[in-house]
């Protein structure tokens, strides 16, 4: 073997063993014993659990995912998520909605309307066409071409509260927290290390007519990869958005950071890059995540968000830290 030959040689098996995953560490992962599930916010047992048990019971961990957020999209008191979401300031409910495997296929809509299940049309999106993402009317058409059904919702609370905050007349963004901002962000994880994620939302509250947030913004409000781990992000969408929070923390995990130091360092960079969040009383983001091992962690600005934790058969609210205390 000449020296030229040695180099290429010795180059590609290097290459080769980067690309591949430690076959110790792929074991493990094939012998895990329950799958696991995690949400952004408290969607009572329910959500989690129907992920969960899809998985139990043969179902792929993109049908589990799919199948749990399609729970709080049709729950007519969530109001930030689905048919009960609050409307944008001129009355009308825009919905948004990603979906992503472990491969990287992935599929979202954005500014959809009279759709009550986005997340099902994302997973068309994602299944049925070359593109990742649908917006507006488009979106709307390539869903009744695909056997969705049109529909008028805004729900008698909603209606209630858009007229309430009519009479004020205040344009500025509402204030942040679980009474009118909580997105459904799902990631899951089964028992041979398949990963998928799902992420639905209204969006904030009397936005500004046709704004789209990061929920289904790929790698913002979402990111799946089989090879590291999962995040999902809920919250004031454009801080997520300006660092592609969910992207940089499963990054951060490649690097070798535990879900709950890559959560954090998330964060920072959020207030790193933009400081005026810092005095912004209604600003809160929370992240979630999991890695290819099994470990978990969430971080939130400030206290209050919360995610939920389904795995060996038990249910489990966390109550994340904060870098606020």
């Amino acid at each position: 073997m000449n020296r030229r030959t040695f180099i290429k040689t010795t180059s590609l098996a290097g290459i080769a063993t980067t690309l591949l995953p430690d076959a110790h560490l792929t074991s493990q992962i094939a012998h895990r014993k329950s799958p696991l599930v995690i949400n952004t916010w408290d969607y009572k047992r329910i959500v989690p659990e129907t992920a969960y048990n899809t998985i139990v019971a043969g179902g792929s961990v993109i049908d589990a995912v799919e199948q749990a957020v399609r729970i709080p999209e049709t729950d007519p008191e969530i109001t930030s998520v689905g048919i009960g979401g609050y409307p944008d300031r001129d009355g009308n409910v825009t919905l948004d909605a990603s979906i992503m495997d472990g491969e990287g296929n992935c599929g979202s809509v954005m500014f959809l309307e009279h759709i009550s299940h986005p997340i099902s049309v994302a997973r068309k999106v994602m299944e049925k066409t070359e593109h990742v993402y649908l917006a507006g009317e488009g979106a709307m058409q390539f869903a009744l071409e695909n056997g969705f059904t049109k529909e008028d919702f805004l729900s008698p609370a909603a209606q209630k509260a858009y007229q309430e905050w009519l009479q004020q007349s205040n344009y500025k963004r509402a204030k942040t927290d679980e009474g009118n901002h909580d997105t459904i962000g799902l990631i899951a994880m089964d028992t041979n290390g398949n990963m998928a994620g799902a992420c639905s939302t209204s969006g904030l509250a009397w936005k500004i007519r046709g704004r789209v947030g990061d929920s289904p913004i790929i790698g913002a409000g979402l990111y799946v990869d089989n090879e590291v781990g999962a995040a999902t992000a809920t919250g004031i969408g454009e801080a997520v958005v300006k660092v592609c929070g969910s992207f940089l923390i499963v990054e951060l995990m490649r690097q070798g950071k535990s879900p709950q130091e890559a959560c954090q360092l998330a964060l920072e960079r959020i207030l790193h890059k933009q400081p005026k969040y810092k005095s912004d009383e209604g600003f809160l983001v929370g992240f979630c995540a999991f890695n290819k091992d099994g470990k978990y962690g969430g971080m939130s600005y400030k206290k209050g968000f919360e995610y939920s934790v389904y795995t060996d058969g038990k249910y489990e609210v966390v109550k994340a830290e904060s870098l606020v205390k």
